[in-house]
């Protein structure tokens, strides 16, 4: 895996591995975020930058598809290839919170087009123990339904909200899944991407403050869905707080690609904090969601300075 972005040159976006979705993930996390709390001209250039890799990955993803296949089925092999899933609905949500419903529905039925025929692949090939990235399998499956139920608020279609419903339990089902599987050592010794276990949770939550705040749902499934949302919530904060000591005592400060799956899950936290609040009845979560979503744009800043500072080649 290549440990830094190629830097401009002749077809230099040819050499972007599958774990760069991360990067897409984190600004387009970031955007959502900074929207939530007002700060629309940061949102705006989160998203700005967000979509113009995301257009430069897609390219490549559809280079590989047409023209080395063998290189595409060797990569969709990997959990990083669900990051084109998680990718594209993390874009479509921010997109659909711009009002521009038909770009976010077209992104949606994309990620759902590419989402059963990766997950299958990707299950297939788990080792026994696997690292952070496997939790894609359920951080992928609820990126769709924190999309399907944006657009369902947005378009006022119920299907789309039971849609959203049935990923959110699916992801869940995912994500113990991917638990039993996963290789505790990584929380200590992962390269960045053993965050991913934590936001994994996070944006179940905010999935389910999507549905929870749905007026498809009322009574006892209102309040299952309020109660999932919180205890999801709850979950992602330990995670947090369990990989931040590890980091802080091993500490990397060298840059790794996958760090940019270090601030996707800070920055999903943060959000999934400041969307819950208001369907769950938490206020206390809103001024919890905006210190750590300042977290998360420091991380973001602290990992692109040292990508700037990484010379081409180094590991």
């Amino acid at each position: 895996m290549k440990q830094a972005f190629p830097l401009p040159g002749r077809r230099w976006w040819t050499g972007l591995p599958p774990a760069a979705g991360a990067a897409v993930m984190a600004d387009g996390i970031l955007s959502v975020g900074l929207h939530l709390i007002g700060f629309d001209g940061l949102s705006l250039a989160a998203l700005v930058l967000a979509a113009a890799l995301w257009l430069v990955l897609a390219a490549d993803f559809t280079t590989r598809l047409v023209g080395d296949r063998g290189r595409f089925r060797a990569e969709a092999d990997t959990p990083a290839a669900l990051m084109a899933v998680a990718a594209t609905t993390v874009l479509g949500t921010r997109i659909s919170m711009l009002g521009w419903q038909g770009i976010a529905a077209a992104l949606l039925a994309l990620a759902a087009v590419l989402w059963p025929g990766l997950l299958i692949t990707v299950v297939r090939h788990w080792a026994r123990r696997v690292p952070g990235t496997a939790f894609l399998v359920c951080v992928a499956t609820q990126g769709l339904a924190v999309l399907a139920a944006t657009l369902a608020a947005a378009v006022h279609r119920d299907w789309l909200a039971r849609a959203a419903l049935a990923a959110f339990c699916l992801g869940l089902l995912l994500y113990a899944v991917a638990l039993v599987h996963f290789d505790f050592r990584e929380v200590l010794r992962g390269a960045g991407d053993q965050w991913v276990a934590g936001g994994a949770l996070s944006i179940s939550a905010l999935a389910g403050s999507k549905l929870t705040a749905s007026p498809v749902w009322t009574g006892s499934a209102h309040a299952a869905l309020r109660i999932a949302t919180l205890v999801t919530l709850a979950l992602s904060l330990g995670w947090y707080v369990l990989l931040l000591a590890a980091e802080l005592r091993r500490w990397r400060p060298h840059y790794d690609i996958r760090r940019w799956a270090t601030v996707f899950p800070l920055g999903m936290t943060a959000t999934a904090c400041l969307s819950a609040a208001g369907p769950t009845g938490v206020g206390r979560l809103r001024p919890l969601g905006e210190v750590l979503l300042w977290i998360a744009v420091g991380a973001w800043l602290l990992t692109f300075a040292a990508l700037a500072a990484t010379r081409p080649g180094t590991p």
